[in-house]
């Protein structure tokens, strides 16, 4: 089959990002022909050493420029002959939709960031896959047929971007608290903060360590300066593998407000955390509801202090939360969300009109 992905970049800034480079590399490997077209960025030399051709599509949200790509992504539809083209952005779905109908090629979109109001657009898909069970819920409160939404589950398990990583542990103090991802409201950080001004008052050795960086980082670092727990915290700032760091924590924790289905619970779970996370959106799904990470209530630090002082203070518990981690994790692997889109593609292609 001939699939054309289209992002609005391949930079290492956000999730959906990863996932869609994950997905292009595992549809390479299952013996398709993958094409990218985006804004560029940091994974191009990924996917091209995957085999994967990179084609270069500006989505910057001027209309001069938008009718400059429209014209060269309707261009590369044509040139390459594509069987599927399959938008993960917004701005993607959009400059897509009218050259698929028009071709009568089908176009599947994936809905990443549900929480965003914009995420309704991507209904203009013949097929639209949703994230997480989470997600497949309010896209439908949003008026897409259930005929033409399909959950798959993120997964990110044998990716290629994990390829030649080092299975050293990082050097950190322990106990530690790890918390990876964007520093973004959303992401919860504040409660993380303030759970952990307590958990330091209760066990003073304890360290935190936040891997990741994002808009707000200077707010912060601030507001953990004016906390008596400022020294024992770390801004460990982008890291372009934070698996040595899952590997070596006592305690990940992920204390977000909104979250559809983070690809970092699939990492912390494959490399054995014990996790602590807020039960919202797609986390419970991806944590087995319970079964294979603690679920707290969000925006509830002293809730999630409570639970972190508890495993800290039992190391048993910890070591049997790590264990809990391997729960069917054999679902969380990329090919298995490569095979489910597949099926999600040939449901959208009429019989007859499938390149391979």
């Amino acid at each position: 089959m001939r699939i054309l992905h289209i992002l609005n970049h391949t930079r290492r800034l956000n999730g959906n990002v990863h996932a869609a480079v994950d997905l292009a590399c595992a549809q390479v490997r299952l013996g398709h022909q993958v094409y990218m077209a985006s804004g560029g960025g940091d994974f191009d030399h990924l996917l091209r050493e995957r085999g994967i051709t990179t084609l270069l599509v500006d989505h910057e949200r001027k209309f001069s420029k938008l009718a400059r790509s429209l014209i060269r992504l309707n261009g590369h539809i044509r040139k390459f002959d594509v069987d599927i083209v399959h938008a993960h952005m917004m701005t993607s779905a959009v400059l897509a939709f009218p050259i698929c109908k028009l071709k009568g090629i089908p176009l599947v979109t994936t809905v990443h960031n549900e929480f965003e109001k914009s995420a309704t657009l991507m209904g203009l898909g013949t097929r639209v896959i949703a994230v997480s069970d989470v997600v497949g819920r309010s896209m439908r409160r949003r008026g897409v047929a259930a005929s033409k939404l399909k959950v798959v589950l993120n997964g990110t398990i044998g990716s290629s971007r994990m390829e030649g990583r080092s299975g050293e542990p990082k050097a950190l103090k322990s106990p530690s608290v790890l918390f990876v991802g964007g520093l973004h409201p959303r992401k919860g950080l504040p409660d993380l903060f303030e759970a952990f001004d307590l958990v330091h008052e209760e066990i003073p050795g304890a360290h935190l360590y936040i891997v990741g960086n994002g808009p707000h980082r200077d707010q912060y670092t601030k507001l953990v300066a004016s906390l008596k727990c400022a020294p024992a915290v770390t801004f460990a700032g982008s890291i372009g593998d934070p698996y040595p760091y899952m590997l070596a924590a006592d305690i990940f924790v992920l204390p977000s407000h909104a979250d559809p289905a983070p690809l970092v619970l699939s990492e912390a779970r494959e490399a054995g955390c014990a996790i602590v996370a807020t039960a919202v959106d797609g986390i419970p799904q991806l944590l087995e509801h319970g079964e294979a990470g603690i679920l707290v209530p969000p925006r509830d630090p002293s809730a999630l202090a409570k639970m972190l002082i508890h495993l800290l203070k039992s190391p048993e518990q910890i070591t049997a939360w790590k264990e809990k981690s391997q729960l069917r994790i054999d679902y969380l692997t990329i090919d298995r969300v490569a095979r489910e889109t597949m099926d999600v593609y040939r449901s959208a292609i009429p019989s007859g009109k499938m390149g391979v």
